[in-house]
């Protein structure tokens, strides 16, 4: 059972103060041990079918609380919400995986796909491979299955660009500039730890066709370097 995880989350969104963070590390410090805790259950239940990310320590899939808050209006110091992207790279966001997202109040959710946009040429790796394989997408993500449980989202453009074909059987999806997919759930899922990690594994796993597909696009894409 997850006892640490939402309550702390919910007390860091209620009180999102550095002195509040560095008070209740401790408390922190337990909900994440329990965080790190669940990702290793999903990474042996996600690894029965997809064995690319059993390699995968907990500990090395997991986002910092600190926000940059730079260039944000918002300048709370902490983003109330624990986060990791399980994949065979581990957290890079290429190639794509399975990205868990906790947060208080009903804004927790299972995603897959490429959430990235700022990589040029991800993008126009993914839109090239649309391009010459669109009834193949258009059939993983036309299932009912999928249908029934998720959405194509992603920034886009308003035309699709110079060069792609506008009789493309997934010629919309070329305005894409990142292609990714959601599903949100109660924070009481989390009440039984075996029964959301049946949950998580059976929506992961349904969302595994297509970040196959996008993976296929992205062969060869090298994160650019700092």
């Amino acid at each position: 059972m997850s006892e640490k995880i939402m309550p702390y989350l919910t007390e860091l969104k209620e009180n999102n103060s550095r002195e509040w963070y560095h008070a209740h590390k401790s408390q922190y410090q337990e909900a994440n041990q329990e965080f790190e805790e669940l990702i290793q259950e999903l990474i042996l239940e996600i690894g029965k079918v997809d064995g690319s990310i059993l390699h995968n320590k907990p500990g090395d899939l997991t986002f910092k609380l600190v926000r940059d808050t730079r260039f944000s209006h918002d300048k709370s110091p902490y983003n109330p919400a624990f986060r990791c992207h399980i994949s065979s790279a581990g957290k890079l966001p290429i190639p794509v995986g399975y990205f868990l997202f906790l947060a208080p109040g009903g804004d927790s959710f299972l995603g897959g796909g490429l959430f990235a946009d700022m990589f040029k040429d991800a993008t126009r790796r993914v839109r090239d491979y649309i391009d010459g394989h669109g009834e193949e997408f258009l059939e993983i993500i036309e299932k009912e299955a999928f249908k029934k449980h998720f959405e194509i989202r992603g920034s886009a453009l308003k035309n699709i660009p110079k060069g792609y074909s506008q009789d493309s059987p997934a010629a919309d999806f070329l305005r894409y500039k990142n292609w990714y997919i959601e599903s949100r759930f109660p924070d009481d899922l989390l009440n039984d730890t075996d029964t959301f990690v049946q949950y998580a594994a059976e929506k992961f796993l349904l969302m595994k066709p297509f970040n196959d597909f996008l993976n296929r696009a992205l062969e060869g894409f090298v994160m650019p370097s700092r």
